[in-house]
């Protein structure tokens, strides 16, 4: 046997292994999450030493900024939900689009919000409508959170300016513009399957705890005067909007300009956040009439729920770095280049691959470009706009226990390991497999 096939029957093993310890003998995650990466790592061939200090490597670049957004993010959700904001917002929503089609419309907003942030951003920014429409609704959590997750994760995989598909563009020398066009063509049917209408179908298979500890400290309690909509949205919009201008500035003004690097700090995402955040406490807190020891209290108490899943995400991210530095990506990509595929099918399987077995889309977008460029450019008539779009719906496919956002969705969401692999998981591969048939369907005619 090959040492890579050893490789990746090893990785196999050990995702099959977390599964079974967490969903059948009912272990906590991050424990799993741990015993199971350093016993990878030690079986792949790794030194001791450097598996442990691969994990923690993982579990300190992972936590390094999810840990910030989901802090902020929670506060800030903490404030919608006390001050009525979220209620507004979804009265509105509700009102405009009707119950039966709410799970649309939040495909939208998450679609357009999660263009210029990154999916961690928005989901944050977003959860808290998700809670209070399916609490004002009785509407399933999944029948609207898939939705919200099925927006950002198409736009985080296929559409720039987010940082994997802009090295996409870069490696195929592709164009931005039409990358962009294209992506949008491509990417709404694809969120629109794997988003409403998925989630339509999947709602009611699914049975959820009567308890989540999230929903209860996000969805909060229904305030008789609600603010205004406009006050509500532009607080939530608020980072969004300086995301936005950060992007703008990179474009129009000179790298040495100081007024774009003013505008590049505020339009950092954990600034940004911080900024709305601060905003918020005035908008959503003293205008409403909330004492300071109010707010201190809304902020102290959303936190606590977030301890495990910020550990367990973490965990997440260590698993992910024992296994791209036990070589699995490695062997996959030269197990993909082997099998003389055509250049878009290459790109999209590399991608797949690379996905399953790291848990990073980042990873696999920027991997498989690297790998596929050569060739494709070897390639007469190869539309380098379409291989960003292939590569793209392929680092999104068959997300599982080793990807951090997999333990992201099942925390919020307060479902098991097998029911985020029915949502989460399904969701993610029918946004791969659906986002390569329409590119190569969007081929036929570019």
């Amino acid at each position: 046997m090959s040492p890579n096939t050893q490789l990746l029957l090893y990785a196999l093993g050990a995702v099959i292994a977390l599964i079974v310890l967490i969903a059948r003998f009912k272990l906590h995650p991050f424990v799993v999450l741990i015993a199971v990466s350093l016993a990878m790592g030690t079986v792949a061939g790794m030194s001791l030493g450097s598996v442990v200090k691969a994990f923690q490597d993982g579990v300190g670049g992972v936590l390094g900024f999810i840990a910030i957004v989901v802090g902020l993010g929670t506060m800030l959700g903490k404030m919608m939900a006390e001050s009525g904001g979220a209620t507004r917002i979804a009265t509105t929503l509700i009102r405009l689009f009707g119950e039966r089609r709410v799970h649309w419309a939040i495909m939208v907003v998450a679609f357009i919000v999660g263009i210029p942030v990154f999916f961690q951003v928005g989901f944050v920014l977003l959860i808290p409508l998700v809670f209070t429409i399916a609490r004002r609704t009785g509407l399933s959590l999944v029948k609207i959170g898939i939705p919200l997750v099925a927006g950002l994760s198409v736009v985080h995989g296929l559409v720039p300016p987010h940082p994997a598909a802009m090295l996409a563009v870069g490696a195929y020398q592709a164009d931005v513009g039409r990358t962009i066009l294209y992506a949008l063509v491509v990417g709404l049917p694809t969120a629109a399957l794997a988003g409403p209408m998925f989630a339509a179908w999947i709602a009611p298979r699914i049975a959820l705890p009567a308890e989540n500890p999230m929903a209860a400290q996000l969805a909060g309690e229904e305030p008789g005067d609600l603010p205004g909509f406009g006050i509500s949205l532009g607080t939530v919009l608020l980072p969004v909007i300086l995301i936005v201008c950060a992007s703008i500035a990179d474009v129009f003004l000179d790298s040495a300009s100081p007024v774009r690097a003013a505008i590049a700090f505020v339009g950092n995402p954990i600034v940004s956040l911080l900024l709305a955040l601060l905003f918020s406490f005035w908008s959503l807190g003293y205008r409403r009439g909330f004492t300071r020891e109010q707010i201190l209290r809304f902020a102290g108490d959303c936190l606590g729920p977030t301890a495990t899943i910020l550990l367990v995400i973490g965990a997440g991210g260590g698993f992910n770095r024992v296994l791209l530095e036990s070589g699995v990506g490695k062997a996959i990509a030269e197990l993909a280049l082997g099998s003389h595929t055509p250049p878009l099918l290459l790109a999209w399987t590399v991608a797949a691959l690379i996905r399953v077995a790291t848990g990073s889309a980042t990873v696999a977008m920027t991997t498989a470009a690297g790998i596929v460029a050569p060739i494709a450019a070897a390639t007469p008539g190869m539309n380098a706009e379409l291989l960003v779009l292939a590569t793209g719906a392929g680092s999104l496919v068959l997300s599982h226990v080793n990807d951090s956002g997999f333990w992201l969705i099942k925390e919020f969401f307060n479902m098991t390991v097998p029911q985020t692999l029915q949502t989460w998981t399904m969701a993610e591969t029918i946004i791969g497999v659906a986002g390569l048939g329409f590119t190569l369907l969007l081929g036929l005619v570019v």
